[in-house]
């Protein structure tokens, strides 16, 4: 009788567990759509795509089939300064459109007008692919942010604007947000500050428009550790943020965050393979007093894992 108790019990948490991470990942994805999207909302979408996770156009949860965002400094085609430089999102053919590309009703009342009727976005087509922006309008009044299909509007290529940037400046931030959701950083990190006195720390609390088409809004499960919605203003060094993602006792030495030497792969930068068992015993001797300095940490390649999360950290979590 005791051991079907606890196996029934045991059911029963799994089912109310489960239940749980459904109402966290997928119902407010679908009730957010009834805001009046913002710029948070509308980068959001744009820079994740149609979903992130489990699809069939991602079928193993790579990361594969996202846009791209860029930083453009000079314009793709006529190669005039762009001063401040601007963010664009890069649609190569094929790859998914956001949800507000397809279902422009859920950007809202007036964001939906005028992108369509200035930006175009109704002519979007997937095949070609396209290149996206986000510009500031007045509709009623009011100001608003809303999308612009700059390769209608502009003429900008998918390719064009991709070599225009340089990989300097590409941010493979779907892709990153990817390895958030699978690496099970929501465990530990939320996305959400809480009304309460630790938003003037962590940053504002986000508005009802910020998550309109974002396909899951992973606020996370319970928080272990820092909130991460608004990190990259606290701190946008690349560099520290390589040493913390490689073993984060580097720079907190009470972390109890995992290490995620591994989304590294096999080599570095400069195609050196990386000894991680040298590594972590040069670290070991660091730690017990043996060696004054820590090893240096390998510099990513360009298409590694751990560089998609950086660039989703830095980019989007301002």
């Amino acid at each position: 009788m005791g051991f079907q108790q606890y196996k029934f019990g045991a059911a029963g948490i799994g089912l109310m567990f489960g239940f749980s991470m459904c109402i966290t990942l997928l119902f407010p994805a679908n009730d957010f759509r009834s805001g009046i999207s913002t710029w948070v909302g509308l980068d959001k979408q744009l820079s994740l795509g149609r979903v992130i996770g489990f699809s069939y156009e991602d079928p193993f949860v790579t990361g594969a089939g996202k846009p791209i965002v860029v930083i453009l400094d000079k314009d793709p085609k006529t190669g005039a300064i762009i001063d401040p430089p601007q963010r664009a999102y890069v649609y190569n053919p094929g790859i998914k459109f956001a949800p507000g590309i397809n279902h422009q009703e859920m950007l809202g009342a007036g964001v939906e007008d005028l992108s369509k009727s200035i930006g175009k976005i109704d002519q979007s087509d997937m095949a070609s692919g396209a290149v996206f922006t986000l510009e500031k309008g007045e509709f009623n009044g009011d100001e608003v942010d809303y999308i612009v299909n700059a390769s209608v509007v502009r003429g900008w290529t998918p390719a064009g604007t991709l070599k225009a940037a340089g990989d300097e400046n590409t941010r493979y931030v779907a892709k990153g947000k990817t390895i958030f959701v699978t690496e099970g950083c929501w465990w530990c990190h939320t996305l959400l500050p809480e009304q309460t006195q630790d938003w003037q720390f962590f940053g504002a609390p986000p508005y009802l428009g910020d998550f309109n088409g974002e396909m899951p809004t992973a606020f996370g499960s319970d928080r272990k550790a820092p909130d991460l919605l608004h990190v990259a203003s606290r701190n946008s060094s690349r560099e520290w943020m390589t040493m913390h993602f490689f073993n984060p006792r580097l720079v907190q030495p009470n972390s109890i965050m995992p290490r995620y030497d591994y989304l590294w792969g096999k080599t570095d930068a400069k195609g050196n393979t990386i000894d991680m068992n040298k590594w972590r015993a040069e670290y070991n001797a660091y730690v017990h007093g043996e060696s004054i300095y820590p090893p240096e940490v390998p510099e990513p390649r360009r298409d590694s894992e751990v560089r998609t999360l950086i660039d989703w950290v830095l980019t989007s979590l301002r």
